[in-house]
């Protein structure tokens, strides 16, 4: 069973950084794409960033050039490094984990709360 644990939400303002950490137990971590999904208020889930088990990353054009998505496989975490932040990136952060297509693992989530 995999467990995942967001930490490093909180509230900023506009213009400021956050990072998020997301920890993952288990032993699929190496192997794994791992994502960083985000849920405003009334909206629907989207993706915000991922990092595949190479190294590839892909991002939601609202976030490129502001977001930055890394992992440490030894330490078993992802991180989202959060620049220049706005308004319009409040949401619930969910951290994901994917094997090999299939499978799909969940964070909790960590609010990030950016005011004008």
């Amino acid at each position: 069973q995999v467990q995942l644990v967001e930490s490093g939400g909180g509230l900023v303002q506009a213009g400021g950084s956050l990072r998020l950490s997301c920890a993952a137990s288990g032993s699929i971590f190496s192997i794994s794409t791992m994502g960083w999904y985000r849920q405003a208020p009334g909206k629907q889930r989207e993706l915000v960033a991922y990092i595949t088990s190479a190294g590839s990353t892909n991002y939601a054009d609202s976030v490129k050039g502001r977001f930055t998505i890394s992992r440490d496989n030894a330490k078993n975490t992802v991180y989202l490094q959060m620049n220049s932040l706005k308004p319009e990136d409040t949401a619930v952060y969910y951290c994901n984990l994917n094997i090999l297509g299939g499978i799909d693992y969940w964070g909790k989530g960590t609010l990030v709360t950016v005011s004008s």
